[in-house]
């Protein structure tokens, strides 16, 4: 695997692991970490305003160095053009969902705090529609697809992709 540069966009579909390897990956290299979700979502599940994010994606983006862990389509113009490379974990649909299903369970059961006091809970991951378990299964063949019409995109070909099929790809990075 090519080494890695400086500016580092790990992407995927939800359940893929996207956070675990982007913190991996900010400790391996000594770079600042952001994650998107920590960004994006305030206390009690409310989204912040989209130009209030994109202002905190704006500051963490114009650093030498960083890992920025997320898949917001909506903030791409300010990430990708700054990156040196794309991670992309590209898992099937089964692989997220079991990847989903095993973590959303674990952090229903003991409890642990996300992101600005925010906690995933049984009622609503298995019996609401703001499941994250849905989410996956809805939105994975939007994001492998919009992701790769994104990087064929004339103004992406700089960056190096590493487009990740499976688990122990991911685990060769770090």
């Amino acid at each position: 695997m090519d080494l890695l540069g400086e500016r580092i966009s790990v992407v995927g579909c939800s359940g893929s692991g996207k956070s675990t390897l982007a913190r991996a990956l900010s400790e391996r290299l000594d770079a600042p970490l952001a994650e998107l979700d920590a960004i994006h979502w305030g206390p009690g599940w409310r989204a912040r305003p989209d130009d209030e994010t994109r202002r905190q994606i704006d500051r963490v983006t114009r650093g030498d160095r960083w890992v920025v862990d997320g898949n917001y389509d909506r903030c791409r113009d300010l990430v990708w053009p700054r990156a040196t490379d794309v991670v992309w974990l590209d898992y099937s649909l089964p692989r997220c969902l079991s990847r989903s299903l095993r973590r959303t369970f674990w952090r229903c059961l003991s409890g642990a705090e996300l992101w600005n006091g925010n906690r995933e809970t049984f009622r609503t991951n298995f019996a609401s529609r703001d499941s994250i378990l849905l989410w996956v299964i809805h939105s994975h063949g939007r994001v492998r697809r919009t992701t790769a019409a994104d990087l064929d995109r004339p103004e992406h070909a700089r960056l190096r992709v590493h487009r990740l099929r499976r688990p122990r790809d991911a685990a060769a990075l770090h």
